[in-house]
């Protein structure tokens, strides 16, 4: 059997993966990336020079047996990888531990606006198309929804200026998002362009004009960064359970689940879901079977911007309180939460826990340890991409695979067709 096959066989394993089997990969994954950081860790405190070992190796002693070695480093791995995980929570196994601590809700607040960043790449890959500019979308969303509120403030205030103004600035932003999406995806609907190229471009269209018009048309004049005004406080989420200088609110998270429970039912149970699936899968199949096919792909664009606007709208009524530039890159992360997720609406929810946990537990380790904050990027690198390339490959495969079965199909088909011709041509003769 030649390395082709082998590779081929592995991929169509790895596509054929249960959902257990999947998990169990991931968490396989986790592991091995783990051992794999720690010996990073450790070679890192032997090229560094410290007073005292922060971790010693040592050979046990057991019934009196000599030493053979203990060697010092400068790093122990243990207490990074304590401080990313469990840090990241606000060490819950410590004494007097709230789960309302300052560090859980940073990383619930990281896991609320990627919900929504990781459900828009998603929705477009289950379409069968790149939104690669889920960024930009959420740029737009985000200062259609600081606009929008700062207009409509003067007009309410209080408890229903909650009640009015939250509800308006996600519309908002879901409509500015949804629009900016649907874009690339008549460009690629209309005239074949690549979404590919499309959506990245107009990621540095939209932080561009977006940023100008901050700049010279909407900027605070009392603030000298580039900024908008800030939205009155009744326009905030309501923290609820967390203090409110967390920036943090569980309302904001349950509707990420609630959105997360809504696409998984609009993809899995409805019309609009089968065609957007369908198109994703068997284009030809789909168009056979009377589905427009360039109108899903419009439609798939524009709701994926719009969960990404979402998310924009979020970052600004929950986090900023204001539209900022220099927004974090949430729309590429979400390329990275939806990967992990395999384009599952459902495991978005996980992936995006798992990725708030590694972005909170970041700053934890800066602060707690000596570690540089480069190797606490590469080692957070490294759990996302052992985590993310089974899924890769697995969705490569799936993509190979119908690739294939596409070109047997044609193949077949000019071969009846020749056929038919040929058959043709001998009665002729005849």
């Amino acid at each position: 059997m030649s390395w082709r096959d082998r590779v081929e066989r592995l991929l169509a394993r790895l596509v054929a993966a249960s959902a257990t089997e999947r998990l169990a990969i991931s968490l396989a994954a986790l592991f091995s990336s783990i051992l794999v950081g720690t010996l990073l860790v450790l070679v890192a405190g032997r090229m560094t020079a410290c007073s005292s070992a922060a971790f010693v190796l040592t050979h046990p002693t057991p019934f009196g047996v000599p030493r053979l070695f203990a060697v010092g480093f400068c790093y122990d791995p243990i207490a990074v990888y304590d401080r990313l995980f469990l840090g990241a929570l606000g060490d819950p196994f410590s004494a007097g531990w709230s789960p309302r601590n300052a560090q859980m809700a940073v990383t619930l607040r990281e896991t609320t606006v990627l919900i929504f960043t990781g459900l828009s790449v998603a929705v477009a890959f289950r379409a069968g198309v790149f939104n690669i500019g889920t960024q930009g979308q959420l740029v737009v969303g985000g200062f259609a929804t600081a606009l929008t509120v700062l207009a409509a403030a003067p007009a309410v205030s209080g408890f229903v200026g909650t009640l009015t103004l939250i509800p308006l600035g996600l519309l908002a932003g879901a409509v500015g998002g949804g629009f900016y999406g649907a874009i690339p995806g008549a460009l690629k609907a209309y005239a074949d362009a690549n979404e590919v190229i499309t959506t990245i471009m107009l990621n540095f269209v939209a932080t561009g004009v977006v940023g100008y018009l901050v700049l010279n048309q909407f900027k605070d004049p009392t603030s000298a960064a580039t900024q908008t005004r800030a939205l009155p406080s009744y326009a905030d989420f309501p923290a609820v359970v967390f203090d409110p200088r967390s920036n943090f609110s569980l309302i904001a998270l349950a509707f990420g689940i609630s959105l997360i429970v809504a696409v998984y039912y609009l993809l899995a149970h409805t019309s609009f879901g089968y065609d957007l699936r369908t198109s994703g899968l068997q284009p030809e199949a789909a168009e056979y079977g009377g589905v427009d096919a360039a109108r899903t792909v419009v439609a798939s664009f524009a709701l994926s911007g719009a969960l990404g606007g979402l998310g924009g709208a979020l970052y600004v009524l929950m986090i900023l309180g204001n539209y900022q530039t220099g927004v974090p890159a949430y729309g590429f992360d979400g390329i990275t939460v939806s990967i992990l997720a395999g384009n599952n609406p459902v495991g978005v929810g996980f992936a995006a826990l798992l990725f708030g946990v590694l972005k909170s537990g970041t700053t934890v380790v800066d602060f707690a340890t000596d570690v540089p904050p480069q190797l606490v990027g590469v080692l957070r690198g490294l759990i996302i991409l052992f985590v993310a390339m089974p899924e890769f490959f697995r969705l490569l495969g799936g993509r190979m695979d119908r690739v294939q079965r596409r070109a047997r199909r044609l193949g077949s088909t000019a071969a009846t067709d020749g056929g038919e011709q040929a058959d043709d041509g001998g009665d002729r003769n005849e």
